[in-house]
């Protein structure tokens, strides 16, 4: 691993090559539904892999100047491509609505890179450059370990690959004691906080379900329940915004399970009910 982060041989047309390749599997990634909700495409949404990409082009490169600019054309080559791709293909115009945020991004990309560099000095302050990025990818695992929890395995595997480049990142950068304990301390001091945060908050996903209507009609002498209330919890809430009584849901697990709604003479109305981490769809079943 420490050759894989300072002794490989990062030339231009590497990099180049590196930002095209990751362009188009970004853009495919972002495209294909099956991939949709999953590691597979993480990284098309948040910074974890681009600060691996980043840390292992500063890690390979000749002088702070270099480091820089590397950095700096790998993601105005990357990130563009990913929405160009999409447009072309979907007619979509991503490129126009999104490209300018990851712009300023890539803008960040020449002085952080330059910095960046001086990790390579081995002193003990390189672990003040290379904490904020520990924390930004410390976040990014608490929130992929809360998609985890609620739709077990998807984004397992992006889950597994912030942990574990938290504990390389300062084991491979660093050849001093203090970079490499100091790293490893703070790394697992974000692992084992943002893990005791998640299980202390797991993840709910609060929604309005099905309204009182000429369809459905109820109000709050009816039940209504899920047959597996290992996914969440049901009640019927007074919206006053609508004037009208709706089926409030609080999820907690991905999955497809049967919903009940009972009215006070007994009679039941079953439904399936698919749900997701931010998304659920609901069908009245054939009796």
């Amino acid at each position: 691993m420490k050759r894989f982060f300072g002794d490989i041989n990062l030339t231009w047309p590497k990099v180049i090559t590196m930002a095209i390749i990751m362009g188009i599997y970004t853009a495919i990634m972002a495209m294909l539904s099956v991939a949709r909700d999953t590691s597979f495409s993480d990284l098309t949404v948040t910074f974890e892999v681009w600060i691996f990409f980043g840390i292992f082009i500063i890690m390979n490169s000749k002088s702070a100047k270099d480091s820089a600019l590397k950095c700096f054309i790998f993601f105005l080559i990357s990130q563009p491509l990913v929405y160009l791709i999409q447009d072309m293909i979907e007619h979509s115009q991503l490129f126009n609505t999104y490209y300018k945020y990851w712009f300023i991004w890539t803008i960040a990309t020449i002085p952080m890179g330059f910095i960046g560099y001086y990790m390579k000095k081995d002193k003990w302050w390189g672990l003040l450059i290379l904490a904020p990025m520990l924390l930004l990818t410390g976040e990014e695992y608490a929130g992929y370990l809360s998609k985890t929890m609620f739709s077990f395995p998807r984004h397992l595997l992006t889950t597994i690959f912030c942990i574990s480049v938290l504990i390389i990142y300062p084991l491979a950068i660093f050849k001093n004691k203090i970079g490499k304990i100091g790293g490893v301390i703070i790394s697992s001091i974000l692992i084992i906080a943002f893990t005791i945060l998640c299980m202390i908050n797991p993840p709910i996903y609060s929604t309005e379900i099905l309204s009182n209507g000429e369809k459905y009609q109820f109000d709050d002498t009816y039940r209504v329940y899920l047959i597996d209330d290992k996914f969440g919890d049901l009640s019927i809430k007074y919206e006053p915004g609508i004037e009208d009584w709706m089926i409030h849901a609080e999820f907690k697990k991905a999955g497809k399970t049967e919903m009940i709604l009972e009215s006070p003479d007994g009679k039941k109305t079953e439904f399936d009910i698919s749900i997701r981490r931010n998304t659920y769809t609901i069908k009245e079943k054939n009796n």
